[in-house]
């Protein structure tokens, strides 16, 4: 009697998602750049709560990274810190509090103030 099993492998979840306000940021920044580049989101060790989140643009795509297109902005993220990131989505605001680029993370148990660094 043979026996088979079927494994579905779906689509993995996008470490992260930007929304579209920082997918416009993103897009105006890298025009001003005048480079094809893509927004690198990384976790490194460190800050008051054990990680923080670390953005910058980024030419270069290692062989394990995970690229996501998100409008026009491509998103590259190394194997680690996509374990830490999966379900966050990056936004950004323009007010007179809080301006900036902002993660919302729900892998992080607990946050600093500053808000860019977590546990």
């Amino acid at each position: 009697m043979s026996m088979s099993s079927t494994v579905s492998i779906g689509k993995k979840q996008d470490p992260v998602v930007l929304t579209e306000k920082a997918q416009a940021k993103v897009k105006d920044l890298i025009a001003q750049e005048g480079e094809d580049m893509a927004l690198r989101v990384a976790v490194k060790p460190g800050g008051c709560s054990g990680f923080s989140y670390e953005m910058f643009f980024d030419t270069e795509v290692a062989s394990d990274d995970i690229v996501r297109t998100f409008g026009e902005v491509r998103v590259i993220v190394d194997p680690q810190s996509a374990e830490m990131l999966t379900g966050s989505s990056l936004d950004y605001s323009d007010g007179l509090n809080d301006a900036g680029f902002h993660i919302s993370n729900p892998n992080a148990g607990k946050t600093c103030g500053c808000g860019s660094s977590f546990s």
